[in-house]
């Protein structure tokens, strides 16, 4: 019974502990390079793109949500229509319409990029 509730406990500790650490040595290390008189806009390097890292999340999510969704759809098309078996049919049609879905993201991300 102890260890159900130290499990849990311990892993929100060791994830808090290393993003703590993480934040905590970044501090550290900008504020040095601040100290030694280094330009600040080397802290924006990673922000170039004009496209937030929020947005290419959204449509990769919603374009994998809408590939299950067809997924599904097709997947009992097929069960319906055919003898094929239910079990094998649902997972394997689902599976390929996410995939294809992502890989459709990924085009559409490339293209945002440009």
């Amino acid at each position: 019974m102890i260890a159900g509730t130290l499990i849990p406990i311990s892993f929100f500790l060791a994830v808090f502990g290393i993003f703590y650490l993480y934040l905590s040595t970044r501090n550290k290390e900008r504020l040095a390079l601040i100290e030694k008189g280094v330009d600040a806009s080397i802290f924006m390097s990673g922000r170039q793109h004009s496209t937030s890292f929020g947005r290419i999340i959204l449509l990769n999510l919603g374009l994998l949500l809408m590939g299950v969704g067809i997924g599904v759809f097709i997947a009992l098309l097929l069960t319906t229509y055919t003898s094929l078996n239910d079990n094998a049919l649902y997972p394997a049609s689902i599976f390929i319409m996410a995939g294809a879905a992502l890989l459709i993201g990924f085009k559409a991300t490339k293209n945002i990029d440009k």
